[in-house]
Parts: C-alpha cells; sequence; structure tokens
C-alpha cells in the first residue's frame, strides 16, 4: 500500500518532514477514517500541501493507534510527542484545544524523508476533502508530472 497525506498548507508542515523537525505525522478523528488500520511499516507516504503537487516522500517506521481519548489522554500524547509531530512546546496548548474532543489519535513514524520530482494527483472518486489517500500504488492516481 501507499498513501498520499495532503497536509495544511499554512502550517509548513512538509517542509519541517524534510528538515526532520517532523518525524512522526500525526491524525486526529472524531471517528475512524483512513488511515486508521491502513498504514504499516515499511510502505511510503507522500505528502502535498493543499492546493499544491506532490514533493515530499518517507517510508512509515512505526505506527501508533489511540483509541477512546480522553483529555488527559490527549495531553499525555501531546506532551511525549509534540516535539517529533513537529509542534513547538508553546503551540501545544492551542493544538490541544484543536483535538481535545477527538476520540482516535494515529501517528506515523517517519523516516528517510526526501524531497521528490513533484506531480499531481487525481483525487477523483477518494472525495474532495480527503486528507489522507490509500493506493495499492500512486502511480496510478498521478496526474501529470512537473519538471
Amino acid at each position: 500500500m501507499e498513501h498520499i497525506a495532503i497536509m495544511k498548507k499554512s502550517w509548513g508542515l512538509t517542509q519541517k518532514i524534510l528538515s526532520g523537525t517532523k518525524k512522526i505525522e500525526s491524525r486526529w478523528y472524531k471517528s475512524k477514517h483512513a488511515p486508521w488500520n491502513q498504514v504499516k511499516p515499511g510502505e511510503l507516504v507522500y505528502f502535498k500541501d493543499s492546493g499544491e503537487p506532490v514533493t515530499v516522500k518517507a517510508e512509515i517506521e512505526k505506527v501508533l493507534q489511540f483509541t477512546d481519548l480522553s483529555q488527559k489522554k490527549i495531553t499525555e500524547i501531546l506532551k511525549q510527542y509534540g516535539r517529533a509531530i513537529g509542534l513547538e512546546i508553546k503551540d501545544i496548548p492551542k493544538f490541544f484545544v484543536l483535538f481535545k474532543n477527538k476520540k482516535y489519535c494515529l501517528l506515523v513514524f517517519l523516516k528517510n524523508p526526501q524531497k521528490i520530482r513533484p506531480f499531481e494527483i487525481d483525487k477523483k472518486g477518494f472525495g474532495n476533502m480527503a486528507a489522507w489517500i490509500c493506493v495499492d500504488d500512486v502511480s496510478k492516481i498521478i496526474k501529470n508530472r512537473i519538471n
């Protein structure tokens, strides 16, 4: 399985992945969504900022899933993994507010991040709002490569 993670452009997370300051991609949900139970160590995840082409890839090293989150558990996750998620310590309270009502958390540990030749994808069939796409082969949804 291969994956495409769509990132909020204004947060600058793809650059943090490339620089190594973001070693974990976190996804927080009220109900289970992709890639819940769909990511495994050794698989590839490609990253793109919203409205931009795919520009980064990394290998999945490890995956942790948390269920039945409480505000206490969310605080513990943010304290333990916040820096590796790419959060500044001063920003953790702001992210707690964003995540405090979520019930599920997925942590995808990344290794070997690389800048790649940019390409656009065709999200048809995945929904315009899809923030994570799981496919057998990413090449099947490449719309065009950019020089």
